[in-house]
């Protein structure tokens, strides 16, 4: 399994969230390994469109790959998802309660 322990800035993450494609391959692959061909039904958009979309997420650290033979199966990397929320919610509205609490957890 490869996962990428590299960290994006919250206008980065905010650019990444922005395409309601990605978006949805995300909720396609959150809490459950995903192949390209399950990706593309769930998505309903072409193969080319999915790979690509997740080349951008697998270089944000965003989803996790594990490689079976010649298949890739795809996963949300939670982790980096919660991580730049926090981020966002920290850079953006640093004085909110939710940021508080955060902080509190954090610390």
């Amino acid at each position: 399994m490869k996962k990428s322990t590299q960290r994006i800035t919250s206008v980065a993450f905010a650019k990444i969230m922005a395409d309601p494609t990605r978006q949805q391959i995300m909720d396609a692959c959150c809490c459950a390994w995903r192949s390209v061909s399950e990706i593309v039904t769930l998505v309903q958009v072409s193969q080319p469109t999915v790979s690509h979309h997740l080349s951008v997420l697998r270089e944000a650290g965003l989803v996790e790959i594990k490689e079976q033979g010649k298949h890739s199966y795809y996963t949300l990397n939670q982790e980096a998802v919660a991580q730049c929320c926090g981020q966002l919610l920290s850079t953006f509205a640093p004085e909110s309660r939710a940021a508080s609490q955060l902080s509190e957890l954090t610390s």
